[in-house]
């Protein structure tokens, strides 16, 4: 089964903002095109940059406008575990998207041992190195595999796992199970971070809002320590730069969920992170 985003709002848009959003005509040179087993891709260049699109919805991609320059923002979030545990070694990625958040790490954690990256998606790793100029690096390891076979089949344990997976529709529900959550859990270091990108109506903790109850029950017990995010600043920006809009529009976020089988702090943002250009402080008042 397939959760379908758009199907967990619980508003009703308001009219003359979302008018404006269809009114907004975004011309787009295609690059690239495929139909592969999983998704419908599109390799897009337009007015704020190159992205890789399943269908019609941006799944990674490079922003280059006046008012921002990055990936996509959603993405940022995942810069902070940087926050909790410089010293982070291995990570599992799943969900390769450009591999710009990868260079990242790279510049960041200076004690990177391994990096594995897992993705069901076989023209994902020739589009980034193609599209987005990603290299591979000593001791980055990609695996063309379904993620959860890969941590049934895999013993190995990884101090930060990240996961980010979405097909044409959107998030599949074996990502949101409890046997989900004790794999990974399984698959932490003692002090590892797993962070996940779901996909939640705007008010996180509305009683009808049951989807983001489910998934955050679970977390919580799961892990001993779950931190929410509710995406209010990467939401700004992209209706900003795609839209001119300063507020949101359509009554979805994304849930950003960081768990961990130790207490979670986040710790005083560091120049490595400053060189990044990116304004995490600003993410980080996105917790909830």
């Amino acid at each position: 089964m397939i959760i379908i985003p758009e199907n967990l709002a619980i508003k009703e848009p308001e009219k003359k903002l979302l008018d404006k959003m269809n009114k907004t005509k975004i011309k787009e040179k295609v690059l690239f095109k495929v139909n592969s087993d999983f998704h419908s891709i599109f390799v897009v260049e337009n007015k704020f940059g190159r992205f890789i699109k399943y269908k019609d919805t941006y799944q990674a991609g490079r922003i280059s406008h006046e008012t921002y320059k990055g990936n996509l923002p959603y993405i940022n979030y995942f810069l902070l575990p940087y926050l909790i545990n410089p010293e982070i070694k291995t990570i599992l990625f799943i969900g390769l998207g450009t591999g710009i958040i990868l260079k990242q790490y790279q510049t960041l954690f200076k004690n990177l041992k391994r990096i594995d990256v897992v993705d069901i998606e076989e023209y994902i790793f020739p589009i980034a190195e193609k599209y987005f100029e990603f290299k591979t690096f000593d001791n980055f390891n990609f695996y063309l595999q379904d993620a959860i076979v890969y941590l049934k089949e895999n013993k190995r344990k990884y101090d930060l796992i990240v996961v980010d997976v979405a097909g044409n529709e959107g998030i599949d529900e074996r990502f949101t199970t409890k046997e989900y959550l004790n794999i990974i859990k399984k698959h932490l270091t003692k002090k590892g971070i797993f962070v996940s990108n779901m996909p939640s109506a705007n008010d996180i903790f509305n009683k009808k809002n049951k989807f983001a109850q489910n998934i955050i029950k679970n977390h919580r017990n799961t892990f001993e320590d779950t931190k929410l995010f509710n995406g209010n600043t990467s939401n700004k920006i992209f209706y900003k730069v795609f839209f001119d809009i300063n507020e949101n529009v359509l009554d979805i976020t994304n849930l950003i969920i960081f768990s961990s089988n130790k207490k979670i702090e986040f710790k005083p943002k560091n120049k490595d992170i400053e060189k990044l250009n990116i304004n995490i402080t600003k993410y980080l008042e996105d917790i909830i």
